[in-house]
C-alpha cells in the first residue's frame, strides 16, 4: 500500500521522504542534510553516531544511495503501492472502465487515468476498499459522538425548560404570596389607622365637652364675682357711718354665693398617644398581628428512642450515652434512629414553635409525616417526610435536602424558630436572633 511504502521512504530525523539519501556504514539511511546537521550538534572531533541503532564511527563516509533516490524520485511521481493494490471499482469512471483511488486528505475520488499524479503527491491515497471501511468506521465513531451531543442536548434542553416553567410558576405564586401579604399589610393599616382616628375623635370630642363645661361654670363665676364686687363697691360709697353700718348685714347676705375659688386643673391633650410613639405602637400591633406567636411544644415519650432523656413536663430532651432505658416497646417508637416526635399534630393551620438549642453540640429539628418510618435506619429526606435542618461535626449546618444542602451560617444558632404553613404545604426554619430564612421547603 502508498502509506507502507511512505513509511519505508521517511527519514528518521525530519519525518519526511528522502531527500539526497546515504548511508555510513550501517544499514539505515537518513538526508544528507539532515544527519549532517545531527552531527554538527555532536563534539567537533568526537566519534558520530546513527540515530536509528546507535552504533559510533570514528570518521565515517557519507555515501550516496542511488538506487533508493530513484525510489523516491518514482514515488515521488506517482503513488505506486496504490495502483498495484487497486481493484476495480464499482463505480466507475464516467470516461474509463479501470480501477479508482480515494484520497483520504482530500476525501475524494482518484482516477487513474484522469488525475494527474502531481495533484495527489503527498496525499495518503489507497483503494476505494480501505476508504469505505475507513471512512465508515470515522463515520460511526461520529455519529456516535453527535448521538451522544444529541441526547445530552436534549437532556439539557429539557431541564431548562422544566426550570423555565418552575421558574414562571415559582414567580407567579411569589408575585400572589408578595400580594397577598402587602393587601394584609395594607389592610392592617387601613384599619388600625380607622380605629386611631376614631379614637382621636372620642378623645377630642372628651375634651372639648370638658372644656366647653369649664367655660360655661367660670363664666358664671366670673359674672357672680363681677356682681359681688359692685355689691360691695356700692356699700364701700356710703360715707355716713350709720347708713353704712345698716347695710352691712343686707350686703353680706347679698355676696353669699359670689366668691368662688379658682381651681382651674387642665389636662393636656394626649397627643403623645398619636405623635412620638405612633409608628412603634404600630410596629408593635402589627409585629404581633403578623408574626405567630410561638407555641408550646411537648414532646411524645412514646415515639422517644431509648437513648433520649425527657424532662418531667416533656419540653427539654437530651441524650443520654450510657445505657438504654428499659422502654416499653412500640410501633411508634424509634429503635435505631435516636429521635423523637412532638404529642401534637396538625393537619391544618399555621403552627410556629421555637427551640432552644445553644448548649446542644448535635441536632436534627424539623417538621415529619405522621406515617414516617420509625424502624430500623432511616433516610432523613422530604422523600421520606421529613423537612430539617441538622448540625453535625461540630459546627457545620445543613438542610436535609436530597442531597444535603450545606447553610452558610457563620455564627453558632442559639434558638431555631420552625414554622408550618399546612394550608400551603410550607416548612420554613429561621435563625430566631435575625430571622435569618435557613430553610424553605
Amino acid at each position: 500500500m502508498a502509506c507502507c511504502l511512505k513509511d519505508e521512504l521517511l527519514c528518521s530525523i525530519c519525518l519526511s521522504i528522502y531527500q539526497d539519501p546515504v548511508s555510513f556504514g550501517c544499514e539505515h539511511y537518513f538526508c544528507r542534510k539532515c544527519i549532517t546537521e545531527h552531527w554538527s550538534r555532536q563534539e567537533p572531533h568526537g566519534a558520530r553516531d546513527c540515530p536509528e541503532c546507535r552504533r559510533t564511527f570514528a570518521d565515517p563516509l557519507l555515501s550516496p544511495s542511488l538506487k533508493l533516490s530513484n525510489i523516491v524520485e518514482r514515488y515521488s511521481a506517482f503513488p505506486l503501492d496504490a495502483i498495484l493494490n487497486a481493484q476495480r471499482s464499482s463505480y466507475p469512471c464516467k470516461d474509463h472502465e479501470k480501477v479508482k483511488l480515494f484520497c483520504l486528505t482530500e476525501k475524494s475520488l482518484v482516477c487513474f487515468f484522469c488525475d494527474e499524479p502531481a495533484l495527489h503527491e503527498q496525499h495518503q491515497v489507497t483503494t476505494i476498499d480501505e476508504a469505505f471501511e475507513e471512512i465508515q468506521r470515522e463515520m460511526k465513531e461520529q455519529l456516535v459522538t453527535l448521538q451522544d451531543s444529541e441526547r445530552g442536548h436534549t437532556e439539557a434542553l429539557q431541564l431548562l425548560q422544566r426550570q423555565l416553567t418552575e421558574t414562571k410558576s415559582s414567580a407567579k405564586s411569589l408575585r400572589a404570596t408578595i400580594g397577598d401579604a402587602f393587601e394584609r399589610l395594607h389592610r392592617f393599616l387601613r384599619e388600625r389607622q380607622k380605629s386611631m382616628l376614631e379614637e382621636l375623635e372620642t378623645d377630642t370630642a372628651r375634651k372639648l365637652a370638658d372644656i366647653e363645661h369649664k367655660i360655661q361654670c367660670y363664666s358664671q363665676q366670673l359674672r357672680d364675682v363681677k356682681e359681688g364686687i359692685q355689691i360691695l363697691q356700692e356699700r364701700l360709697n356710703e360715707t355716713g357711718r350709720h347708713d353704712f353700718l345698716e347695710g352691712v348685714a343686707v350686703t353680706s347676705e347679698r355676696i353669699k354665693g359670689k366668691i368662688h375659688e379658682t381651681n382651674l386643673t387642665y389636662e393636656d391633650f394626649p397627643t403623645s398617644r398619636y405623635m412620638g410613639p405612633l409608628q412603634y405602637s404600630i410596629w408593635k400591633s402589627l409585629f404581633q398581628d403578623i408574626s405567630p406567636v410561638p407555641a408550646a411544644l411537648t414532646l411524645d415519650p412514646i415515639t422517644a428512642h431509648q437513648r433520649l432523656i425527657l424532662s418531667d413536663d416533656c419540653t427539654i430532651v437530651a441524650y443520654g450515652n450510657l445505657h438504654p432505658q428499659p422502654l416499653q416497646e412500640s410501633p411508634r417508637r424509634f429503635d435505631v434512629e435516636v429521635s423523637v416526635l412532638g404529642a401534637e399534630g396538625f393537619a391544618s393551620g399555621v403552627h410556629y414553635w421555637e427551640v432552644m438549642v445553644s448548649e446542644k453540640t448535635q441536632w436534627m429539628i424539623g417538621v415529619a409525616n405522621e406515617t414516617v418510618s420509625r424502624k430500623g435506619s432511616i433516610q432523613i429526606s422530604p422523600s421520606r417526610g421529613f423537612y430539617c435542618i441538622v448540625m453535625h461535626d461540630g459546627n457545620q449546618y445543613s438542610a436535609c435536602t436530597e442531597p444535603w444542602t450545606r447553610l452558610n451560617v457563620k455564627t453558632k444558632l442559639e434558638k431555631v424558630g420552625v414554622y408550618l404553613d399546612y394550608p400551603k404545604g410550607s416548612v420554613q426554619v429561621k435563625m430566631v436572633q435575625n430571622m435569618l430564612l435557613l430553610m424553605n421547603q
